[in-house]
This record gives structure tokens, C-alpha cells and sequence, in this order.
């Protein structure tokens, strides 16, 4: 989860000033990692302590990434779809459109990741709260370890392939704000993707 946080705000530093909120390039990447050093110093290694502030913290970082990340992706479909051009690089418009989907993956990753079962400490102490995602390895447990429990490889996965796939694959959301979440995710990427690649090739014609 932590490397994973970290290239959320590397990708944040490689967007062009256009994109970001008027902030410095390395600002957002600063105030993660702020608030990802308070989060392993409350609790190290495996998480499994289960405090308020641990999970309003958890929930302030990836709101913040959610937060600037969805900023610099409505200015850039505004850009694409506008008036005003804030490139006419087609290599740099095609990695800040790599840079915002791709957080846009590690950011649902890490909502899926906190959200599903009351959060990572709620898992790993054992069964709680009823879940939000079915994983193959709930239904073919003869496979998996004993008391096997999704890690974030698991949401980061589940996000990966919805992102991609535009479609449940192997990972079933059976509440319902978790398959709102998969809408969600699925209609922005789907915007992003088709807008960044089409008026890239409009470039290079």
C-alpha cells in the first residue's frame, strides 16, 4: 500500500502545470507522504491496529489523492475538449493521461482496499463485517492458505482489471456502493482513455 501511495505522488509531480490545482509540483507528494509516515509510525508493520484516527487518516490520504487526481482529470478532458490546447505534444499529452489513469487505479485500489470489511485491521483480526467483493479465493479455498484474507495486491488488482476491462472480471461487487464505485471508476477511465488516445492521434495527423 505505502509504494503504492508513493507512485500516486510521483505521478502527480510529472503532470504539467495546467493540470494541477496551482499547486507546486511536489506539494500533493509531500502532504501524502506526510500523512503516510504518521499512518506506518501509528501502525507498523502488518496492519492490524484498529483506531479512529488511524482509519480517518487512512481515509484523509486517499482522499486527497482522489481529490487532485479528479481535479487534474476534468482539466484535462476540458482541454481536450475546449477551446484552450494546454499541449500540442502528443507525448506529453498521452503520459498525463497515463498519470491520471494510472491514479486513478491506485486510488480506487486504496478505497476498495479500506472500505471492503470495515478496512485492513477489521481483516486481518478475522471474519467481521459481511464483504463487498467476492474473491475467487473465497469460493476455491482449498487453494489459498487457511483464514486467507484479500491484501491491497488483491484491490489494487480488482481496480487494475476494472479499469481495463471496463467490466467485472473475476471479482464479483455484490453491495451496492461498491458496484457504484466499479461504475465510477469504469465511466472515468473509459472518458480518459478514449479522449487522451483519440486527440493524440488527431495530433499526429
Amino acid at each position: 500500500m505505502a509504494l503504492a501511495v508513493l507512485v500516486a505522488g510521483g505521478l502527480r509531480a510529472v503532470l504539467p502545470a495546467q493540470l494541477r490545482a496551482g499547486d507546486s509540483r511536489w506539494l500533493v507528494a509531500v502532504v501524502v507522504l506526510a500523512l503516510l509516515g504518521a499512518l506506518i509510525i501509528g501502525d507498523p508493520g502488518r496492519i492490524d491496529r484498529d483506531a479512529a484516527w488511524l482509519r480517518g487518516l487512512t481515509g484523509t490520504m486517499i482522499g486527497l489523492i482522489s481529490l487532485v487526481n479528479a481535479v487534474a482529470a476534468v482539466r484535462l478532458v476540458a482541454a481536450i475538449i475546449g477551446a484552450a490546447r494546454f499541449t500540442t505534444d502528443a507525448d506529453v499529452l498521452l503520459v498525463s493521461g497515463a498519470a491520471v489513469w494510472l491514479t486513478n487505479v491506485i486510488a480506487f485500489g486504496l478505497w476498495y482496499w479500506d472500505l471492503d470489511r470495515g478496512g485492513a485491521a477489521a481483516r486481518a483480526r478475522g471474519p467481521g463485517s459481511p464483504p463487498a467483493f467476492v474473491f475467487p479465493e473465497m469460493t476455491n479455498a482449498q487453494y489459498v492458505r487457511p483464514g486467507w484474507y484479500p491484501t491491497f495486491l488483491d484491490y489494487l488488482h480488482l481496480s487494475f482489471t476494472t479499469a481495463t476491462a471496463f467490466s467485472p472480471t473475476d471479482v464479483s461487487a455484490i453491495r451496492s456502493w461498491s458496484k457504484l464505485m466499479m461504475m465510477a471508476q469504469e465511466a472515468i477511465s473509459l472518458v480518459v482513455a478514449l479522449l487522451v488516445v483519440a486527440r493524440a492521434v488527431n495530433i499526429l495527423k
